[in-house]
């Protein structure tokens, strides 16, 4: 491969590397073994999303030929080719780390049971729950006379049934496994140790379910289609952005089909069947894998009490400056407050909104949605400002991917509750995390705001590793007011000198950045970056920092998911080390230290490094001013960097060896950071 070969990864390729790293923690024995089946679950899920949005995004080039491969930039033949082969190692991998779990939890004393490994006893329970809350939901449809084939969901799981007779032509049928109104996993009681998959039961039944066709076999065999989730929003403008989703969220259902996976087992002829039924084209690659699909489910498998298989989760931390019965106001009034997820509570954020709720002296909440949980008590806090006399705006973003539904539900209850809703930015997808409140103190309008790295969202805020910066200083609170006068009129675009805001100064500040610390590497000073996102893909960003390299400045970056860059080669990047921890946590939050000359300079963002966030994206970064907050964020990005358990290398081979740090002992840092914060007791 040649060196020029090497500056950019293409983002696909590392993005399906990353799930190679889940996948090792399906494979690791230190990891308790039913979380070991949740990280097959994420894999899975991750998998997923990857054909709905990548791979459909590539066969959309295919399909537009010579100008498809110039904005690709590569043949999108290829590199689908390159994926298929990447895909099916992997799905290998996956069947294999499957059986090796399932060998570990029987030996644990927990077995997971198919249709032909039931006792007479445990036949009657699964025969007698069949009929009781499986059969009522079954719709079994007969294809051989069907002239069109049922349109399949995407991200749901089918049984492609074969009926035989001796001397008679085979028959087809389909039926969809109804694992979104039952559960998946079935607990056969008594021994309570004994678990069999809803897939298994009807299986076991097939002949309950076609008693009246005298067939000799009946088999089932699981496929699973996935879809183009694109939206296509139409452009009449006589409809309302709601409308435009809502219509496009129904036509996803009916997306073109980006892979079709089939049980390894199923016979030639039921394979041609289907696939001359299904129609798909050259470049689709149907995929072989094993007897069951969608393991997204396996997050939620039984857990039986076994506590001892599960991973143990410590009690959230106390936050030094945050004692208890004391008001929000008056403790950011007087200093910065940096929170650590979900090492500590959530509920300080929630509690600061739910106190500017019912506070008097409160005027106003504008507040950015993109993700909200179920039960968003972010949102009911909006509703009782407004209940209480407050004047409220929530910018909802309408196109946050696979959340769309949701969102249209929140925002027409806050639209209900009286809240002034905006839909986003047209032509620019939100994805900030602010908050403004308006204080009236001592006859003056006092400001206070929450900038952050993860969404308003309480239950992802447990599993996702995510900062929150509330502060009262005018130098910031200011400039959120103009993003904010920015989101209600548009051409009021502003100018800021704290703030770091796309689509408008992102790129050029961290240009600077970056190039401030080339002049200091050139002057002989002491000189490098600390860089924490998710991703890491704009071409631009890249160059710049073999370009820094190149000029000596030493680059660290923690990277969870798609890096683009290659760390390490002679003469290009050499001065650049890359890592990336996948751990209990997903690392979600966006850091980004520069040396400055010894005085280093901190911000935290909603944005990674790529072209859609710096670009086309609304999305806002801040300095962190306060020299003790500082210490923390540059303190515990040294301890993730010293990770010898949970981070990997980031290499030119994509193959993920565990990173070796200076630490000798075994060194897993998100045990060490929850200890770095209790031993302080701070929250970062």
């Amino acid at each position: 491969m040649k060196q020029d070969e090497l500056l950019i990864v293409n983002r696909d390729i590392s993005w399906l590397s990353f799930n190679d790293r889940v996948l090792q923690e399906a494979n690791d024995p230190s990891v308790p073994l039913m979380e070991r089946l949740k990280f097959l679950g994420i894999v899975s899920s991750n998998r997923d999303e990857f054909f709905r949005v990548r791979v459909a995004s590539i066969k959309r080039m295919v399909r537009l030929g010579k100008k498809g491969e110039e904005l690709l930039g590569e043949n999108p033949i290829q590199l689908l080719d390159s994926i298929q082969n990447i895909i099916v190692r992997q799905q290998e991998e996956f069947d294999d780390s499957f059986q090796r779990i399932l060998s570990e939890l029987e030996r644990k004393g927990i077995f997971l049971l198919n249709e032909n490994q039931l006792t007479k006893d445990q036949g009657a329970f699964v025969r007698d729950y069949f009929y009781e809350h499986v059969q009522p939901a079954l719709v079994p449809i007969l294809l051989d006379n069907l002239n069109e084939f049922p349109a399949m969901k995407d991200r749901s799981i089918y049984f492609l049934i074969m009926m035989q007779k001796a001397g008679s032509k085979t028959k087809f049928a389909l039926l969809e496994i109804p694992s979104d109104v039952i559960s998946r996993f079935v607990v056969i009681p008594k021994e309570s140790k004994y678990i069999i998959l809803l897939d298994d039961v009807i299986r076991y039944c097939l002949d309950d379910l076609f008693f009246n066709f005298d067939y000799d076999v009946i088999r089932a065999f699981t496929i699973k289609i996935t879809r183009d989730a694109e939206l296509d929003l139409e452009q009449d403008v006589t409809k309302s952005i709601v409308k435009k989703v809502s219509e496009s969220i129904k036509n996803r259902r009916k997306g073109q089909p980006t892979r079709l996976v089939y049980d390894e087992t199923m016979p030639a002829e039921a394979l041609k069947f289907l696939l001359k039924k299904i129609q798909l084209n050259k470049e689709d690659q149907p995929i072989s894998g094993g007897r069951y699909h969608n393991f997204v489910d396996f997050i939620r498998f039984p857990s039986l009490n076994r506590l001892e298989l599960k991973q143990k989760n410590l009690p959230v931390l106390p936050h030094k400056d945050i004692p208890a019965r004391t008001s929000m106001f008056k403790i950011v009034a007087k200093q910065d407050v940096l929170l650590s997820f979900p090492y500590q509570s959530y509920t300080h954020v929630i509690n600061l909104l739910r106190e500017a709720s019912i506070d008097p002296k409160v005027v106003s909440i504008s507040i950015t949605l993109y993700r909200m949980a179920n039960n968003s008590r972010i949102v009911n806090s909006l509703i009782n400002a407004i209940k209480n006399g407050k004047k409220v705006t929530a910018i909802v973003e309408l196109q946050a991917r696979f959340d769309e539904e949701a969102n249209i539900r929140w925002a027409n209850k806050l639209n209900d509750e009286g809240v002034k809703v905006i839909y986003g930015v047209p032509g620019i997808k939100l994805h900030s995390k602010l908050f403004l409140i308006s204080r009236q103190e001592q006859n003056k309008l006092v400001n206070y705001a929450h900038i952050g790295t993860g969404n308003f969202n309480e239950d992802t805020a447990k599993l996702y590793a995510d900062y929150s910066l509330l502060t009262a200083d005018k130098r910031i609170t200011e400039e959120v007011q103009k993003v904010f006068n920015f989101y209600n009129d548009n051409l009021k675009i502003g100018t800021y000198k704290h703030l770091v805001v796309s689509p408008f100064s992102t790129r050029k500040k961290y240009l600077q950045l970056i190039n401030a610390e080339i002049e200091h590497a050139k002057q002989g000073h002491d000189a490098w970056l600390f860089l924490k996102m998710n991703s890491l893909t704009d071409p631009e960003m890249i160059k710049k920092l073999y370009e820094a390299s190149a000029a000596g400045v030493k680059i660290r970056l923690i990277i969870r998911s798609i890096c683009s860059l290659v760390p390490g080669i002679n003469s290009l990047s050499e001065n650049i080390e890359a890592i990336s921890i996948v751990d209990k946590y997903l690392e979600h939050a966006r850091v980004f230290v520069f040396s400055n000359n010894g005085t280093p300079k901190v911000y935290l963002s909603s944005a990674d490094w790529m072209t859609r966030n710096l670009d086309h994206r609304s999305e806002v970064g801040v300095p962190v001013y306060d020299e003790s907050l500082k210490k923390q964020l540059i303190d515990m990005l040294e301890i993730q960097w010293n990770d010898n358990t949970k981070a990997r290398s980031i290499n030119v081979f994509q193959n993920n060896p565990y990173h070796f740090s200076k630490v000798k002992s075994k060194f897993k840092s998100q045990d060490e950071i929850y200890k770095y914060i209790e031993k302080n007791n701070i929250q970062n």
